[in-house]
């Protein structure tokens, strides 16, 4: 492994310690999140959906839609690599995902300096699901929903697409 890529690697993990990190600090119970249950309640898995052994399991919990959100990521991961985050989103759409329960970052710096890493979250049953794409691979955690109401920390990208 090149130097550049333990650098990566090194990075996501970083960034993966630190929601985790963050979202211990939220502590007691989260605040409510408005969800529109008629669009969340029903997903409709598209065409798209990678073989596998899991599934979408809409109205179950983060926990038990891990699986196929991990499926689903790490299937676009490898046949396109980081993607950027429309790419990203729009794959989770098409496999059922509900769009309006997701973030994600952006795809450049403030420079406009391509990033090293993009991050995508889908709010499932008051928990989070959060996803991190990177050249050195792909990888997830659940979590609990920020006291903010949202899963990812700062400013997000807006999905207005």
């Amino acid at each position: 492994m090149s130097r550049h890529s333990s650098v990566r690697t090194i990075a996501i993990a970083a960034a993966v310690t630190a929601v985790l990190a963050l979202t211990a600090c939220v502590g007691g119970t989260p605040a409510p999140v408005e969800t529109d249950t008629s669009s969340s309640s029903n997903p409709t898995p598209g065409p798209s959906t990678p073989p596998g052994g899991a599934a979408l399991r809409p109205g179950e919990s983060a926990a038990a839609n891990h699986e196929f959100f991990d499926q689903v990521n790490e299937a676009l991961h490898a046949t396109s690599g980081m993607s950027d985050g429309r790419t990203i989103v729009d794959n989770l759409v098409a496999n059922g995902f509900i769009k309006t329960d997701m973030e994600v970052t952006f795809d450049t710096t403030a420079l406009e300096l391509a990033v090293d890493s993009i991050q995508v979250s889908v709010r499932i049953e008051g928990e989070c699901l959060v996803g991190g794409f990177s050249p050195a691979g792909y990888s997830s955690v659940k979590a609990p929903v920020l006291g903010t109401g949202k899963c990812l920390i700062g400013t997000t990208r807006p999905i207005d697409w």
